[in-house]
């Protein structure tokens, strides 16, 4: 068995998924690297087969029918052989320092008394143009070197969530708790960390600047402009996030708070995004999204609405979304995303 599985979900990157790999097998014989070629119509699977057949013992290809981001990470963990699982998308990359320090420390649990479920590290925001790259890093709210539990994470803060490049997780949790992602949707890099966190039950935080995020192509699925054109995927998402954790019982106030504040930060950027657009059919949309949220769970609903971000992207006629959009571009700012 390999220690950790990286799926690598490929559609047409030739142009710069050897940046990727190449930074990958940096883990040597650790590691299974898994590219994942969803139905590109360039030289991706030429250039996955050749990685394959160099590093037979590293690296496996998988060809598939075009089903999108999300069933390529379903391939992804129904074919890993390794103890663990990463995703990383085949436009970014991975720090070699990092990467040789996660997987010592990887060696070292997995030979320990307790079976960790979910390591988290820091990504870099590698944003195209700046100079000055923003690192999502959260040792001010997680213990550091030793396994933790829910009741200890308790004052994470709104924009300090923690995403896909932030997560390795026991891939047999990922098999047991069913997480399966939509198909051909985009986004779904938010069900993948938030599915199966009510599984979780043992963590550790290593603050290496790990995962490299590249932000700034046009064609992006982030990118301001893609997200609206693509607003029923961002609602998909939205709304299966709602169906995970409505009506369900979860005895850790931690756990439940981390998980509505997650929540609460997704349905703010759907909500945001409708009011982006300007049309009267997604301001529907928006009310439509509110009114899920209140059928499938009315104390969410409660807790979300009355919450500041809840109203603030219900500020009443032209003048509130004005508000709303004004402090969004503050948030960009601050934040550094899209």
């Amino acid at each position: 068995m390999k220690l950790l599985s990286i799926a690598v979900p490929c559609y047409n990157s030739q142009d710069y998924m050897r940046n990727c790999v190449d930074s990958l097998l940096k883990g040597g014989e650790l590691v299974e690297i898994l590219i994942v070629n969803d139905g590109s119509k360039d030289d991706t699977a030429k250039i996955a087969d050749e990685y394959a057949e160099k590093y037979p013992t590293i690296v496996r290809v998988i060809h598939q029918e075009n089903g999108g981001h999300g069933e390529a990470v379903n391939t992804g963990i129904r074919n890993a052989t390794g103890f663990y699982f990463k995703v990383v998308d085949s436009d970014d990359w991975v720090n070699e320092e990092a990467f040789e320090a996660i997987l010592k420390k990887l060696q070292e649990l997995i030979a320990g008394p307790q079976t960790l479920d979910m390591l988290i590290s820091n990504f870099v925001y590698e944003k195209q143009g700046v100079k000055r790259k923003k690192i999502m890093r959260y040792r001010k709210y997680l213990p550091q070197n030793r396994i933790f539990t829910w009741d200890e994470v308790s004052n994470m803060p709104v924009g300090k969530y923690i995403l896909m490049h932030s997560v390795i997780y026991r891939t047999e949790l990922l098999r047991e708790c069913g997480l399966e992602l939509p198909k051909h949707t985009f986004y779904v890099d938010n069900l993948f960390v938030y599915q199966p966190l009510m599984s979780v039950k043992t963590m550790y935080y290593m603050d290496v600047n790990f995962y490299r995020y590249f932000i700034g192509r046009e064609d992006q699925s982030v990118h301001e402009d893609v997200m609206i054109r693509r607003i029923d995927q961002q609602l998909l998402v939205n709304r299966l996030m709602v169906d995970t954790i409505a009506g369900k019982k979860i005895s850790n106030k931690h756990l439940r708070q981390y998980m509505l504040r997650y929540l609460d930060i997704i349905t703010t950027v759907s909500s945001v995004m409708l009011i982006r657009s300007g049309t009267e059919e997604n301001l529907n949309k928006k009310k439509d999204l509110w009114k899920y949220i209140k059928n499938a769970d009315i104390n969410i609903y409660s807790k979300l609405r009355l919450g500041i971000l809840g109203r603030a992207v219900n500020l009443p006629g032209a003048g509130g979304r004005n508000i709303i959009i004004a402090v969004y571009h503050v948030a960009q700012k601050f934040y550094g995303f899209n």
